[in-house]
Order: structure tokens, then sequence, then C-alpha cells
């Protein structure tokens, strides 16, 4: 009896004791825990992790919003090629509708000039015109005064609109009557007298000319009574070109009255080219007043243009024209100093056809961007030069980028350097690298491209 009281007892004391020991024990981890959180080395390496992961969702969020952005860039790029691709699509179109008025194809050049209207495309007003021109041409003068009335309506503020107004005339002045076409033959004999009368008495043919000019007669004899005047020495001819080439004629007249100008690059022609630039809004016109320049050899203008132009379209046709005038140091200043990246990348084309191997090189070295390293790494290929070979290969042996290095290899490719990417392929140990340098040499009518391609299949 009295052990199994004992048993009891220390039953007791031991249910009572163990939590206590519990609660000791975890006071005392809890303790320990407190002293670690307290040691500085502790705090700062959980400090370092916080910061670690912060800096991590930094990265992650940068590398987001670059994603983005290069995304917004394609989609700009891709968008501003689309515009650039229907803009040519429609003026080889109009291209093709012009030449079909030259060589009266009237039915032709109906049917050419009519998707243009209909698609309401840049030279729209243009279509009409030549559709009412070519309808006239083939007696259908009630469809031809539509096409009048229609471009009268939808473009009210057209310069096609004097044009337009002088054939309405004539076609309501002969309807109902059999019309015969101007031959060819005509318009001829008309120039031949003209250019006759020119270097007898230019005096007295320049009023004839400004006859030709305004009146309704084919685009032909327009044109060839432009040259002539544009050839004549006289004042009045010269006052004569000047009005045009500020918009007293339809818009084709006026652009090639300023070519004119340009190829005459007379310091007065010159300064009426820079008076056209300023007072016009047009920028078509202005696009056509810096090719004049480029003629003239007006280096300064198209600099300024470049430089101060509000309209990015308008920069970067100038720095085209510099590369066309071989203006390196011009456009050494102009990628130095600019900030728009499209009127960077049209600067280092520009430098491509200038032939500034050096400066590409510099560029190769030291650009940042990416998309414009890529480029002058391109256009190094372009401009060619004797030291270009190894400046590229010395730039595929620095750089690890694939895309950099496929931007060296069209380059080479550009340059014929079959040598060069046959000693890229020897040396190559990407798959998808070697395999870039043979796609190009396959289709390189090179000696060492076909022995490469030969000893590939040897093996």
């Amino acid at each position: 009896m009295k052990r199994v009281g004992f048993r009891l007892v220390m039953f007791l004391v031991a249910t009572a004791v163990t939590p206590l020991l519990s609660t000791v024990a975890l006071s005392a981890d809890g303790q320990d825990v407190q002293a670690l959180l307290r040691d500085p080395a502790e705090q700062d390496r959980l400090r370092a992790d916080r910061d670690r992961e912060r800096e991590d969702q930094e990265r992650e969020r940068a590398d987001r919003e670059r994603e983005r952005a290069d995304q917004e860039r394609e989609r700009v790029d891709r968008e501003r090629e689309r515009v650039d691709r229907e803009r040519e699509r429609t003026e080889q179109a109009y291209e093709r509708g012009r030449n079909s008025i030259e060589r009266e194809q009237w039915a032709r050049a109906v049917e050419q000039f009519s998707a243009i209207a209909a698609d309401r495309a840049p030279r729209a007003d243009a279509a009409l015109y030549w559709q009412a021109y070519a309808l006239e041409k083939l007696n259908r003068q009630a469809d031809a005064l539509a096409r009048v009335a229609e471009l009268m309506k939808s473009f009210p503020s057209s310069r096609w609109l004097g044009d337009a107004r002088a054939l309405e005339l004539q076609i309501r002045q002969r309807a109902g009557q059999s019309v015969s076409p101007d031959t060819q033959a005509d318009d001829d004999l008309k120039l031949l007298a003209i250019q006759g009368l020119m270097h007898s008495n230019p005096e007295q043919s320049v009023p004839m000319l400004e006859k030709l000019l305004a009146g309704n007669n084919s685009p032909r004899l327009k044109e060839r009574a432009l040259f002539v005047l544009a050839q004549s020495g006289s004042t009045r001819g010269q006052e004569v070109l000047g009005r045009i080439a500020r918009g007293a004629a339809n818009p084709e007249l006026q652009e090639k009255a300023i070519r004119y100008l340009g190829v005459n690059g007379t310091n007065t022609n010159r300064q009426l080219l820079a008076d056209i630039y300023q007072s016009s809004s047009d920028v078509g016109v202005k696009r056509e007043v810096l090719r004049a320049f480029m003629v003239a050899g007006d280096r300064a203008r198209v600099m300024t243009a470049a430089t101060t132009e509000k309209s990015p379209e308008l920069r970067i046709e100038a720095v085209r024209q510099l590369g066309a005038m071989g203006a390196r140091d011009e456009l050494w200043q102009l990628y130095q100093k600019e900030q728009s990246v499209e009127v960077k990348r049209q600067v280092l084309q520009s430098m491509g056809v200038s032939g500034d191997s050096a400066r590409l090189i510099d560029v190769a070295n030291s650009e940042t961007n990416a998309d414009l390293l890529r480029l002058g790494i391109r256009q190094l290929g372009v401009a060619g030069g004797p030291k270009t070979g190894d400046a590229l290969l010395a730039i595929y042996a620095r750089q690890k980028d694939p895309n950099v290095r496929s931007a060296v290899l069209e380059a080479l490719f550009i340059q014929s350097n079959a040598d060069a990417l046959v000693s890229l392929a020897r040396k190559e140990s990407d798959p998808m690298m070697k395999r870039r340098i043979v796609e190009k040499l396959s289709v390189m009518s090179n000696t060492a491209a076909r022995n490469y391609m030969l000893e590939l299949l040897e093996k």
C-alpha cells in the first residue's frame, strides 16, 4: 500500500514539474534569439539580405520596363516602315501613271490613277487631275468632268485646282464634239519653234513659254517648256522660273523648277532656294529644296537645316544629303551632339555613304547604345577602306554578343570579304554562329568562299 502511494506521489510531482521545465527551456531559447538579433553582425547580414532582395526586385522591374520599351520601339519602327512602304508604293504607282500619260496610254493611265485616288493617298488630288486629263483624251468628257468636280469638292485647297479649272473649261468648250488628242509631233514642233526663238530673241520667247506653262498643254510640253526657260539666261526667264519654284504652278512643275535652281546653283539661286525653304510649310517642297542645295553644293545651308530644323523628317533628309555631299566633319559633329536615336541612325548611314570608315570604327569601339552600335558596324561594310576588315575582325574577337557578331558578319558580307569570313568560320566553335557564316559564304561568288564550301563537303 505504501509502495502504491509513493508511485502516485511521484507521478503527480512529474506532472507538475514538466510544464515548468518546458517554460524555462522556451524562455532560454527566446533569450538566445533576442541576443542573436541584438548581434550587430547578424543585423548587417539581415539588412544586406533585404537590400539584395530589393535590388533584385528593382532589377526585375527595370528589365520589364526595358522589355516594354523595346517592344514599343519595335512597334514604332514597324509602323514607320509600314508608312514608308505605303508611301513608296504610292509613289511608284503614281510614276507608273505618269509614264502612261507620257506614252499617251490613256486607258491604262485612267486605271492606274483610279487606284491612287480611291485610296485617298498623299497624291490623290494629283491622281484625280491626271485621271480627268486622260479621260478627256479618250473623249469621255462626262467622266472627266466628274473627276474634276470630285477634285474640287474633296481637295478645296489643292494646288491642282488651277489646272483642273483650265481642264474643265476646255472640256466644256469641246462638249459634244469629237476631239483629237494633241499629237507628240505637234508638241515637238512647238518646242523647236520656241527653242529657235530663244536663241534669236529670248525676251520674246519668254511670254510664249509662260503661256504654255499656264495653259492646258500636255505634261511633256510643259516640262520641256520649263527646261527651256531654265536654260535661258534672260532676266525675265529667271523671274518666271523663280515664281514657279515659289509655287505659282502645280506641285510637279514647282519641284522641277526647284531642281533647276539647284543645277544652276548661282548665289542668287541659292538665296532664292533659302527663301523658299523658310517661307514654305510643305514638307515635300522643303525636301526638294534640301536636295537642290546638295546639287548646288551648298553644304552650309544643309548643315543649318540638319541642326535647327524642328521636323525630324526634314532633319533626317538634311543628314542624308550631307552624306551624299561627303560632309564627313559635319556628320561627325552632328553625331556627337545629336540626342535623337533616329537622327543618329541616319548620321551613321550617311557616314557609311561618305566613306568615313575611321569615325565609324570609333563608333564601333565606343558606342553604348546597342542598336546604334550594330548599325555603325554594318556601315563599316558600306564605307569600305583598307583598315575596316581588320577592325571588324577585332570587334568580332572582342564582342561576345551574338547580335553584335552578326552585324560584323553582315559588314564583311557587304564588303565581299570572303577571306575574313572563312578565317572566322575556321575558328568559330559556336554552331549557330558558324552556320551564319557559312550561309553568307554559300551565296558569295568568290574563290575563297567556293574553296571553303568544297572543304566542308569533303569532311
